[in-house]
């Protein structure tokens, strides 16, 4: 692993660490959280994230991710930066989104379904952005199956 993939994820979990803290305030009506989830996109990425679920009202929800993907290649482990936004479009248990996804690599639209916002499911297309020096090319068609662990969720 490169000293430019370490700083990378140091920097971004100080923002995530930021981020929590300030979500966990009282009343600031974030829910928050990690997520773990596998992907598949020309080959296959194991991606670690935090979020950050907002209220938009009529029960629609705004959520943001910053995170990581990892793979393998040539017995070398690759780290590749990654921030999403996901839109639900409802909330009575399985909530249909739409999301967009950006690496430095890929900027990569889905149409999924997620229930209760702990299990979803997402497919869709990467758009190549540029290439990364180490790895064959990372777009195409994409699916992916995540797992999201709210923090500080209550029912009222």
């Amino acid at each position: 692993m490169s000293f430019k993939n370490v700083w990378l994820g140091l920097l971004t979990f100080l923002l995530i660490g930021g981020f929590s803290i300030c979500a966990q305030e009282q009343g600031s009506g974030w829910i928050v959280g990690p997520s773990l989830s596998y992907q598949y996109q020309e080959k296959s990425f194991l991606k670690a994230s935090f979020w950050g679920l907002t209220d938009l009202g009529y029960a629609n929800y705004l959520r943001f991710d910053v995170g990581a993907g990892l793979t393998f290649q040539e017995k070398k482990t690759i780290v590749i930066p990654e921030a999403s936004t996901t839109y639900y479009l409802s909330a009575k248990g399985a909530w249909p989104f739409v999301k967009a996804e950006f690496t430095p690599y890929t900027f990569t639209p889905k149409l999924g379904i997620g229930v209760f916002n702990i299990l979803e499911l997402s497919a869709g297309y990467g758009v190549k952005l540029r290439r990364h020096t180490k790895l064959s090319s990372i777009d195409g068609f994409s699916f992916q199956l995540g797992f999201n662990i709210p923090l500080n969720y209550y029912l009222k």
